[in-house]
């Protein structure tokens, strides 16, 4: 397309544009924001060409946003050149609710996110919370290259958390700033919100109608919520603590999404945490057919018989040096502002450091090894940083981070550029080689990361670690104890597991000896009872002997990866770890 077809001030745009998607120097001039959208676009993995369709998106069945908006942007909507400009609703995440009109390469895109097109006028009043605006050659994609476009937030009229935003998409407009269509978007951004502040205040009418009938005798204890809005009655103050609060929440949005409930509106339990001290009868609120809120009728939990309190983190015994040092250092780093990375092995007491670390704290606690999502949602894997984000000041445990999928990983990063001082404790076992994104949340988490050493690197540990890990004994029996020649067999092993390593062995002891007495070497596995031969290594196998248990390190104790980094068969590095868990010189050298 020739320059003359465009404005003369897009045309260097048009120009840099080029040169950065052929990876070219860019000339000077060049708006630094747009450049950063354009660098996030690519960091992303988005293709300017829309290589692949999209993911369709499918509305949400019951959108509180989609359903106040409709009347009003299908009466405004008939204001717009429909053959020549698009008037589109997205929601918080930047799905397309609804739309209306035609604009070049507005069917192509039901997801608005910068993660899914680039930058785009919506995104950035999302970002920004106001009227946004993005023409031509500053989009990423090509297909908006002819296509200038005008956003505003809808903010929530109760919060003013963003909920979505209105868009006005229209061919390219040279020169034009405001957009021509600025004002008609500032109008059906303000007619959304009068109708949702219209509908929330007779929701809010409906809810507290609910409250006053369950409520009836001063003496009930009922709580009833929204999201929005709590009542409380005094009698429920005692067992309406911060979690059932909580659990109580989720239970409401899932209902404002058509998630849960019959529409009966009948009562029935929920599950509440069990250190709640308390059960819940659940009523839904419906208004207009929609769940807008819930009661709930409190009442103690039976008494149970007291049960002996299970022992303190196992992970956390030691009294060596190198252990020490590495509580030390991570409680100093915990006390501060920032989050903290926590690296080893396998096995090595990380996740069990953590929660000693936010001891006192309800942490959100999401396992990238099991699920990608927020535990108890059913929710995608970009909302459990979207629920932290909104959480305020609770802080998140992410186990696992090396199993993170790489949008998430760049999100993680994302987040944590606006919010440095976030308060998020990660766990990450060294492995394969980290990818781009996995790298960069690494070196930005490396000034406040700890390595926790491995259990053979402190063997004089494994003694107090012991009756820590031994279950309890049955009553009238005495605990497990172990000979001397038992004791040093298992300090000389090299314990790739780590402490869980250790604690299987000592459970599955436990629970399968019949004999009364300390457990003496001849129990042990053979692996652990061979114990020291009658040579040392020579220096070649000493050399050969690190290697292994450095590539083991670094690949977490994974032997497949270990023997592919060796270049050696899997069974031969099985047979060399048999061969050296016999000899004196399997223990560790200090450095």
């Amino acid at each position: 397309m020739s320059t003359a077809e465009h404005p003369p001030a897009l045309a260097p745009l048009r120009h840099a544009r080029e040169r950065f998607l052929t990876g070219r120097p860019l000339p000077d001039g060049v708006p630094d924001d747009v450049v950063a959208a354009w660098r996030r676009a690519r960091f992303f993995g988005v293709r300017p060409d829309l290589d692949g369709s999209l993911r369709e998106l499918t509305h949400p069945v019951d959108s509180p946003l989609l359903e106040a908006a409709r009347p009003v942007l299908t009466r405004i909507g008939s204001a717009l050149d429909t053959g020549r400009s698009a008037l589109v609703l997205t929601d918080e995440r930047l799905r397309v609710l609804w739309s209306a009109g035609s604009a070049p390469g507005d069917d192509a895109c039901r997801d608005l996110s910068e993660r899914a097109v680039g930058h785009n006028s919506a995104a950035l009043a999302l970002r920004t919370r106001r009227r946004a605006e993005v023409h031509g050659p500053e989009h990423f994609l090509d297909v908006w290259q002819d296509v200038s476009a005008v956003s505003v937030p809808l903010l929530s009229p109760e919060t003013g958390r963003p909920l979505g935003t209105v868009t006005i998409a229209s061919g390219l407009c040279p020169g034009c700033r405001p957009h021509p269509g600025a004002a008609l978007a500032e109008a059906a951004a303000t007619a959304v919100e009068a109708e949702l502040r219209a509908r929330a205040r007779t929701a809010e009418r409906a809810l507290h109608d609910a409250y006053e009938r369950a409520a009836r005798g001063r003496d009930r204890a009922v709580v009833a919520l929204d999201g929005r809005n709590r009542l409380i009655s005094e009698a429920a103050t005692g067992l309406a603590s911060p979690q059932v609060l909580e659990a109580l929440e989720r239970s409401a949005r899932a209902w404002g999404r058509g998630g849960t409930g019959d529409g009966s509106g009948e009562s029935y339990d929920i599950a509440l945490p069990e250190d709640a001290g308390c059960t819940g009868e659940i009523t839904p609120v419906r208004h207009e057919g929609r769940a807008v809120g819930l009661v709930a009728v409190l009442a103690p939990r039976p008494e149970e018989p007291v049960r002996t309190a299970p022992r303190p983190g196992s992970a956390l015994v030691g009294a060596s040096v190198p252990w020490r040092h590495a509580v030390a250092q991570a409680t100093a780093l915990a006390r501060t502002s920032g989050p903290l990375l926590l690296v080893g092995e396998r096995g090595t007491g990380k996740t069990t450091l953590a929660l000693e670390l936010l001891d006192g704290t309800a942490p959100l606690v999401v396992d990238a090894a099991e699920s990608p999502g927020l535990p108890g949602t059913g929710e995608d894997a970009a909302s459990w940083l979207g629920y932290w984000a909104r959480a305020g000041d609770r802080p998140l445990l992410l186990r696992h981070a090396e199993r993170l999928a790489q949008p998430d990983v760049a999100a993680l990063n994302s987040l944590l550029d606006e919010r440095p001082d976030a308060h998020l404790i990660a766990t990450y076992t060294p492995g394969t080689s980290p990818g781009p994104c996995l790298q960069r949340l690494l070196d930005t988490l490396g000034a406040r990361s700890v390595t926790l050493p491995a259990l053979r690197e402190r063997p004089e540990d494994i003694r107090e670690l012991l009756p820590a890990l031994a279950p309890g004994p049955a009553p009238g029996s005495p605990p497990l104890t172990w000979t001397l020649d038992a004791l040093r067999a298992l300090e000389r092993h090299p314990w790739l597991g780590n402490v869980t390593e250790l604690a299987h062995l000592v459970r599955a002891l436990a629970s399968r000896r019949r004999v009364r007495g300390p457990v003496r070497r001849g129990e042990l596995p053979d692996p652990v009872r061979e114990g020291p031969a009658g040579r040392n290594l020579s220096p070649m196998e000493l050399a050969e002997r690190a290697a292994i248990l450095e590539a083991l390190r670094r690949h977490g104790g994974n032997k497949a990866r270990a023997a592919a980094a060796l270049g050696i068969a899997r069974a031969t590095l099985y047979r060399k770890l048999r061969e050296y868990h016999g000899r004196d010189a399997l223990i560790t050298p200090k450095p």
